[in-house]
């Protein structure tokens, strides 16, 4: 009993912070607040099939219900409580923008930034804020000090962004990217790890990794390829968009050098919010992407953050997502995404035709899922699913992965799944 008295003290505490931005919380949120009381005893595995509890949580969002989105991969909505926080902010800034962006919103930077660092694991001096992960990744790629003939090793399968800039790289200052090309989805650990180490020479000086390949979900063993290439005096960038918050693991834990995410993706922060992590001894080796006044080498996190006036009403409201996952549990959320996932894939594995290019082992896949017809091009499953069904998905067709990308969240009911399986089963028909 006094173990139970805690607990919902505590949950009660930190839901009252997560869900309420006004004296008086609504309808929905005392509903979500009573919810996770109940939930007490109840294992993430038991949770994460409990469809009455996920109603609750889904009551947080403002769902279009003329529309199932299922492409939260590419960004997803903020809950209810980051949106009024962004938009009070907002109202704050706008009677004196200059007044209450510098004076008062840019003193939360700091608490904000510890409170990711707990978050991620790490040393809040390791940790910058930005927009997105692409900005976050760049800054370290065009930031390392590589030389001429100096060799990079990165899949055609990464973002292509990430792509993009290395391939800029090697044009202006001659260093080889060298690319492999993996075959997806793969459960076989050794296959992935040597797929890198294979293309390690006595020149490669940097080795890029996806933690999550965004095409289809595929979970790569990041820490024991950053180990092999650690082993070399290889140093090791990774790209967590897709990771950060959507399942359960701490920064350091990967063994990485550097590290970004998109915070608007898995923790549900406002539209442009990112990080990025530095190991502590690199960060004077990176030259920042934005120029500051001070030394560019300097042993300092923050020089990463001078993008000069930006958007203090939606950095600050990081703040409410943090709570926000923090209220749901990351276990639970893994949970229940991998359940998501694995709940619309189990029903449709029989369809003729169909392939999978997502993995339905958790050590290898969470919440994206992606699957192809056989004869038939990504978009035109994505166009029938809008079409005839009001089913927000993505086609997929790059280097060999060739299918439709299905992202639920924790909003997403088996109800939309339901009609997802329906949508898929009737193009098959047709």
């Amino acid at each position: 009993m006094s173990n139970r008295r805690l607990f919902l003290k505590k949950a009660a505490l930190l839901s009252a912070s997560a869900l309420g931005t006004g004296l008086v919380q609504p309808l929905w949120a005392r509903d979500l607040q009573g919810a996770l009381d109940k939930s007490y005893g109840m294992s993430p595995d038991q949770l994460a099939t409990d469809d009455d509890f996920w109603y609750y949580v889904q009551q947080a969002f403002t769902v279009n219900p003329n529309l199932i989105n299922l492409n939260n991969g590419g960004v997803s909505p903020a809950p209810k409580p980051v949106a009024e926080t962004m938009k009070q902010f907002y109202d704050m800034c706008n009677l004196a923008p200059s007044y209450y962006m510098w004076r008062q919103l840019d003193q939360g930077r700091e608490p904000l930034r510890k409170n990711l660092a707990l978050m991620a694991g790490c040393s809040e001096e390791e940790i910058a804020m930005n927009r997105n992960a692409s900005e976050g990744l760049e800054t370290v790629i065009f930031g390392l000090q590589l030389q001429k003939g100096d060799e990079v090793v990165a899949a055609k399968q990464d973002y292509p962004n990430m792509i993009n800039a290395y391939k800029q790289r090697e044009l202006r200052d001659g260093i080889k990217v060298i690319w492999i090309n993996l075959e997806l989805p793969s459960e076989d650990e050794n296959y992935l790890v040597s797929q890198y180490v294979n293309a390690f020479t006595a020149k490669t000086k940097v080795v890029h990794l996806t933690h999550i390949i965004n095409w289809n979900g595929q979970i790569l063993p990041v820490k024991k390829i950053a180990q092999e290439a650690h082993k070399r005096g290889i140093e090791v960038v990774v790209d967590g968009a897709h990771s950060f918050a959507h399942f359960d693991f701490k920064i350091p834990d990967l063994d990485a050098d550097y590290f970004a995410t998109s915070l608007h993706k898995w923790l549900y922060a406002p539209i442009g919010t990112g990080m990025m992590y530095v190991r502590k001894e690199k960060i004077k080796k990176i030259y920042p992407l934005f120029a500051t006044s001070e030394d560019p080498l300097k042993d300092d996190i923050r020089k990463f953050e001078n993008l000069g006036t930006r958007p203090f009403y939606i950095e600050q409201a990081i703040g409410r997502a943090l709570e926000f996952h923090d209220m749901i549990g990351s276990e639970r959320k893994e949970k229940r995404l991998h359940y998501l996932k694995n709940y619309w894939m189990e029903k449709v594995k029989d369809v003729q035709g169909i392939h999978f290019n997502t993995s339905l082992n958790p050590k290898w896949g969470c919440a994206i899922g992606n699957v192809g017809i056989e004869g038939h091009k990504a978009g035109e499953l994505d166009s029938f699913l809008m079409d005839k069904f009001k089913i927000h998905c993505v086609g997929i067709e790059w280097e060999n992965i060739h299918g439709i990308r299905v992202t639920p969240n924790v909003y997403t009911t088996t109800k939309n799944l339901d009609r997802l399986v329906e949508g898929i089963h009737a193009f098959v028909k047709k």
